[in-house]
């Protein structure tokens, strides 16, 4: 009875197949690295087809981050641990909304510290009190592999479409 206990723990370990997990083929690093670049380049393409299709002159970061002003009104620009207040559109590339303020209601954000995309830290960095402009981040940038788990998808770049009201220190 062991023995055929065993013997079922075994299979079962094996998935079927017959060959230990630790025997599977595994996929090595520098396979994974090259899938997730050759993603990357997909996702540059798909924003570049975007920035096609609407007519934009992005201007492209070193992190893949693009913006293009919309106005752009003299002053400093906002800096990290300065309060950000915004009116935003963010848009998938398909040019689904998947998040927005309320008109007349702004909302913050501490610069570099709050939980808003990594990409938009950088971005809104380019702004300064009065200015608009349309940013993409990618998805890596943005929401990552997994999406937001509620409106922005898997592996989704984001369009915000942005004001930047005002600045205040941080407190």
């Amino acid at each position: 009875m062991k023995l055929y206990a065993s013997l079922l723990l075994a299979i079962a370990a094996c998935n079927g197949d017959g060959v230990v997990p630790s025997q599977q083929a595994k996929k090595a690093p520098t396979d994974l690295v090259q899938e997730n670049r050759d993603a990357v380049k997909l996702e540059d393409r798909d924003i570049d087809l975007y920035a096609q299709r609407n007519a934009l002159r992005l201007i492209k970061s070193g992190t893949g981050v693009r913006h293009q002003m919309l106005r752009d009104v003299p002053g400093d620009s906002i800096r990290t641990e300065q309060w950000a207040k915004v009116h935003y559109r963010m848009e998938l590339l398909n040019g689904d909304t998947a998040y927005a303020t309320v008109r007349g209601e702004p909302e913050s954000f501490l610069v570099g510290m709050d939980n808003v995309e990594s990409g938009l830290h950088e971005a809104i960095q380019h702004l300064s009190p009065g200015d608009s402009a349309v940013i993409v981040i990618p998805s890596y940038r943005a929401h990552g592999l997994i999406g937001d788990q509620d409106k922005v998808p898997m592996r989704s770049s984001v369009v915000y479409r942005i004001g930047l009201v005002s600045v205040t220190p941080d407190e």
